[in-house]
């Protein structure tokens, strides 16, 4: 399993199964690898409906005839944007081809916003993705502020690698992720979500070198790992 990062919280899985990408802002993402166009991919995660996570998923899930997994409100809006789509929901689990996905609570927002008419579309709750594949689990926190029951994500799951929120202002900052990593005892914690606009600007090489007890890697978007 390979597993790659690609600015603000933009995640890839390579399986044997197929290309799995989380929350893909592509397009107006500075930070991105990435080219919208020519990204493959055969399945699209997501864990809300905010622009800067729902991002191109429409225009890659249909170039792609890929699946889109989302939170039943946000699935159900993609669906009538033409998208093949698998709702779910907070706690709940499902066994799919590519592996299994479980979506934990996030304490976020969620909602599509239209510039062009001023309109705030709400799409359910946000949450976090547990993704479980070729016998290993990844953590995606999504946007969220640290809540307890992390430490019972720890518990419950051996967690091979967590991607966690440490911009501040919108999620966790650094402090609050450092005490999320203790709790959730993954193999590998990897930070997300900051430096893509001011005001969650962060240095993510700090926040690893601040851990304690627990191995942390600030990818480089592009960069990648084997699990």
């Amino acid at each position: 399993m390979k597993v790659s990062y690609h600015g603000h919280s933009v995640v890839m899985i390579e399986t044997g199964k197929g290309k799995i990408i989380i929350d893909p802002f592509i397009t107006g993402n500075d930070l991105c690898d990435l080219q919208a166009d020519e990204v493959e991919c055969d399945v699209i995660l997501l864990t809300h409906g905010h622009n800067d996570h729902v991002g191109d998923t429409v225009e890659l899930a249909k170039r792609n005839n890929a699946l889109v997994v989302a939170p039943f409100e946000l699935a159900t809006f993609l669906g009538w944007k033409g998208c093949d789509v698998h709702p779910m929901h907070i706690g709940g689990a499902h066994k799919f081809d590519f592996g299994q996905v479980k979506l934990t609570q996030a304490f976020h927002g969620s909602s599509y916003t239209d510039e062009e008419s001023q309109q705030i579309i709400y799409t359910g709750m946000p949450s976090g993705i547990l993704l479980t594949a070729e016998g290993k689990t990844i953590y995606h926190a999504g946007d969220t502020a640290l809540f307890s029951d992390m430490k019972l994500i720890g518990e419950q799951n051996e967690l091979e690698i967590a991607f966690l929120p440490i911009g501040d202002n919108f999620t966790m900052g650094p402090e609050d992720a450092k005490t999320a990593a203790q709790w959730l005892k993954a193999k590998v914690v990897v930070p997300i979500h900051y430096n893509t606009f001011p005001v969650i600007e962060q240095n993510p090489e700090e926040f690893v070198s601040s851990l304690k007890g627990v191995e942390g890697k600030a990818l480089k978007p592009g960069e990648s790992m084997k699990l």
